[in-house]
């Protein structure tokens, strides 16, 4: 039996392998630098624990990251376009990589040697295990037996329902990598003030500061609340999840303040704790830590 749609994602999805094996998704991966010079394809030739493990030990190099090329992109769509399979990709949001043009271009090749391949590229507006959720709805879709248009149909009206809230260790990296952007007021870094910050509609934006760690989760979780009270969240109605960086033994404790809300408002027994990737990771630091939240498409 032909397999009915490919699902592909770049690297920023921040799902582990195990699920993406599980649910067939093709990832293109981010490529990281700690040199400038040197790129290694995150996952394939870098580990993420390896690449959190020199960030913690060289606190005072900034890694970079840089998009999939359009060729990474063209040799998973020629692929399936061989073997008239259609495809959905789904790329992490355009305000923080040109990974979709990338994509686009690829899609544009493989559709002049193959002009009835079907791919449709998505801007998913979100990214890191926000864009792993948006991913697994779209995997949701299709194994529920959805065709190759109705599942681009009905993943679209969802993504503006997607949040990120979370705090990170420091600043820095965000102000090194020159993703400041909307949190350029805010005064973060001095006597371990940690910035709160709210992902939504592919930008960041600030969401106030917290005095210490502790209370910075504290917030993530007030935040969450409030989301969840904005939108009249039903238990069954979203997917949510915990992205973390280096420190898993703390993602397990911050899963723990979150447990009763979770359960309670989404009926969420438990909570899937993922791993926050490099493409994500070279703008946080080390220590990011919050919740992503998305509803599933109708």
């Amino acid at each position: 039996m032909q397999k009915k749609v490919q699902i592909v994602s770049d690297g920023s999805l921040d799902l582990p392998q195990e699920i993406t094996d599980a649910h067939d998704i093709e990832v293109v991966p981010f490529y990281v630098s700690f040199n400038g010079e040197t790129y290694q394809k995150e996952i394939e030739e870098i580990g993420i624990r390896e690449f959190y493990q020199e960030m913690v030990d060289h606190p005072d190099v900034f890694p970079k990251s840089s998009m999939p090329s359009v060729d990474d992109f063209y040799q998973v769509f020629v692929k399936s376009a061989k073997e008239n399979i259609p495809v959905i990709c789904i790329c992490i949001t355009t305000k923080f990589s040109g990974s979709l043009q990338s994509a686009t271009v690829a899609k544009e090749m493989v559709k002049d040697e193959y002009p009835e391949a079907r791919i449709t590229v998505i801007d998913s507006t979100v990214n890191t295990v926000l864009q792993g959720l948006f991913v697994l709805e779209a995997c949701r879709m299709r194994d529920m037996g959805l065709d190759y248009e109705e599942i681009v149909e009905r993943i679209l009206p969802i993504r503006e329902t997607g949040r990120i809230f979370f705090t990170i260790g420091s600043i820095d990296y965000l102000r090194h990598g020159g993703r400041i952007g909307k949190l350029a007021g805010i005064a973060a870094g001095a006597l371990g003030i940690k910035p709160m910050i709210t992902l939504k509609e592919g930008e960041i934006f600030s969401s106030g500061l917290a005095r210490n760690r502790i209370k910075s989760m504290k917030k993530v979780v007030e935040m969450t609340k409030d989301y969840l009270d904005e939108i009249h969240a039903k238990p069954g109605e979203y997917s949510f999840c915990i992205g973390y960086g280096y420190d898993y033994e703390e993602a397990v404790k911050f899963r723990e303040m979150l447990k009763d809300l979770v359960k309670e408002r989404l009926g969420i027994e438990e909570i899937e704790i993922h791993q926050i990737g490099a493409t994500i990771g070279v703008h946080t630091g080390p220590y990011p830590i919050g919740v992503g939240i998305i509803k599933k498409a109708e």
